[in-house]
């Protein structure tokens, strides 16, 4: 025998011929032989172990050749993710992969019943020559979840003889479903502001009601517990806070404009558009301290389209604490947020755009009868000569007329009008109002000068600012018992007029006016959480005005 170097270890099934012949004593001579007798034997030695040959007599050869390909099936089936199982007809499990083994004892039992229920469904079937399978869930009390594919074993016959059931873990998908569910339910109430909203709430309503939304789904749904939401100012670039929840007291300090450098991990999203994971804060140079203790953040931009109008940011004391099902969840969820801003700046848009309609209507019907009124009591004037009583009587009626045509003037030029009914400038003097020093400021003429007479004629000392930088002048100037100003002015936002009120005393209330149901500044919400006194609507009523001022004056300590 001519010794082959490939070869060295051989798996030898013995027989009868091998073992007469003597060609076992030759073989050991030169290679190492391991001997089996029986197949089973051969076949757990093939499991076990590796050979370079296997020699088997003819009669051992095909009962080998199936143990060997069974084995070898075997193997592909133990090395797969899922579990695979041979049941019976009458709910035994025949066979079992490795991984359908590490399932727990209450699992296999389900399955079982299962199987059983599968086998009877597929036996009973119309037409049992097509191969009809049954798919199932299994909840076990510890809360997984599993899917099974039950499909049929049929013989040459068609006769169904077992049911082949694979089992694969779906519980992490599954609950990913589920989040992602309830980020979608959550997202549809937020932007179920325009249908609930509408007609029920003022526009401090919604913002609060919208506040109160994304604290709810951003605390229960995705258990953000550290989180700021910041908009996008376009006028300025810059980034201003909307809500904040456990963050540090210097996050909402910091002047953030969308700009890839020198501007933290947000202002790089809200540059870019792109989310950002941040596995480890000390390690990027990017990263920007906004929660004490902080090991990793997750930053989205909040997108309307293809336009990013702002960010989320969240952080967690864990490293390495958001992975990319988190992006997805949180890009999500940002997505509604920004469409509910959206949907509120539209029910402003539509707002004003009706008022607007209504206003040149208005104007255009009553500007020829104020005319006509105009001109005919100045004749009536000239056929009374030597009236006094007369001519002074109509001499009020023309200058109520022409008041009333500079009203409608100011209507068709501008936004809503600040007052809606009379000044009240011959009103008396009110003790609550007496000696109050009051800033009014707003870009409106016609605004600052209707607040303001009506605030004289009760008492107050009013001072007037034709814009946010006046009125941040102002405030630097003297001590004021009340400040009343627009949120939307040149030079300053109403929120830093208020910061600017509070800055210098924390007692100093502040009432803020604005023509629109929402904020783009959102001054509102921002102002709202630092104790503003109250927001009002234009157009606003005498009444809404002098009792919104009296209750913060009366909160004012003396």
């Amino acid at each position: 025998m001519t010794e082959d170097v490939s070869l060295r270890k051989l798996l030898v099934l013995a027989g009868p011929a091998l073992e007469s012949a003597g060609i076992l004593d030759e073989l050991r001579s030169h290679f190492e032989v391991h001997i089996a007798r029986q197949l089973d034997d051969a076949l757990a030695a093939m499991r076990e172990g590796r050979f370079d040959a296997v020699l088997a007599e003819t009669s051992d050869f095909l009962p080998l050749e199936r143990g060997a390909t069974m084995q070898h099936a075997s193997l592909v089936l133990d090395a797969i993710d899922g579990g695979v199982c041979i049941v019976g007809p009458g709910g035994e499990l025949a066979w079992m992969n490795r991984r359908m083994r590490q399932h727990p004892p209450e699992v296999l039992d389900e399955l079982r019943k299962l199987c059983g229920k599968a086998y009877e469904q597929i036996a009973t079937a119309h037409k049992p020559e097509k191969p009809l399978g049954r798919r199932f869930s299994l909840m076990p009390p510890d809360g997984r979840y599993y899917e099974a594919i039950c499909s049929p074993v049929r013989d040459k016959q068609g006769l169904l003889r077992q049911v082949v059931a694979i089992v694969v873990d779906a519980t992490d998908r599954r609950r990913q479903q589920l989040k992602l569910n309830a980020i979608e339910q959550a997202g549809r109430q937020l932007v179920r502001l325009q249908d609930d909203s509408r007609h029920q709430r003022d526009a401090a309503e919604r913002l609060k009601l919208l506040e109160e939304r994304i604290l709810h789904c951003s605390r229960d749904v995705l258990e953000y517990h550290n989180f700021c939401i910041m908009v996008l100012d376009e006028r300025l670039n810059r980034l201003e806070m909307l809500v904040e929840e456990g963050m540090a007291p210097q996050a909402a300090e910091y002047q953030l404009f969308a700009n890839a450098e020198g501007n933290g991990i947000c202002g790089y999203v809200a540059a870019t558009g792109k989310s950002y994971i941040c596995p480890d804060v000390s390690r990027d140079r990017r990263y920007l301290h906004g929660l004490g203790g902080a090991k990793s953040s997750l930053t989205v931009p909040l997108r309307l389209h293809d336009k990013v109008v702002g960010v989320l940011n969240v952080e967690s004391d864990r490293p390495g604490a958001f992975q990319e099902e988190d992006r997805q969840f949180a890009e999500i969820f940002g997505n509604y947020v920004a469409l509910a801003l959206h949907i509120l700046n539209l029910l402003a848009t539509e707002r004003y755009s009706t008022h607007s309609q209504l206003s040149g209507s208005l104007c255009a019907e009553l500007a020829g009868p104020i005319e006509d009124i105009i001109a005919e009591v100045d004749e009536l004037k000239d056929d009374y000569i030597g009236h006094d009583d007369l001519r002074k009587r109509l001499n009020g009626i023309v200058d109520q007329a022409v008041h009333a045509r500079e009203v409608l003037t100011a209507l068709s030029r501008g936004p809503l009008v600040g007052m809606a009914g009379r000044s009240g400038a011959a009103a008396e003097p009110d003790p609550d109002f007496v000696a109050k020093r009051v800033l009014v400021a707003d870009d409106e003429p016609i605004i600052r000068e209707t607040v303001g007479d009506v605030l004289r004629a009760r008492g107050c000392e009013v001072d007037v600012a034709v814009d946010g930088t006046q009125a941040k002048q102002r405030i630097a100037e003297a001590l004021y018992d009340l400040v009343i100003s627009d949120i939307k002015m040149p030079g300053a936002t109403g929120y830093e007029v208020f910061a600017a009120a509070k800055a210098r005393s924390a007692q100093t209330p502040v009432i803020l006016m604005t023509a629109f149901g929402y904020d783009p500044n959102h001054s509102i919400v921002r102002a709202n959480r630092e104790g503003l006194s109250a927001v009002l609507f234009k157009p606003f009523k005498v009444r809404q005005l002098l009792g919104e001022c009296r209750s913060a004056l009366a909160e004012r300590p003396a």
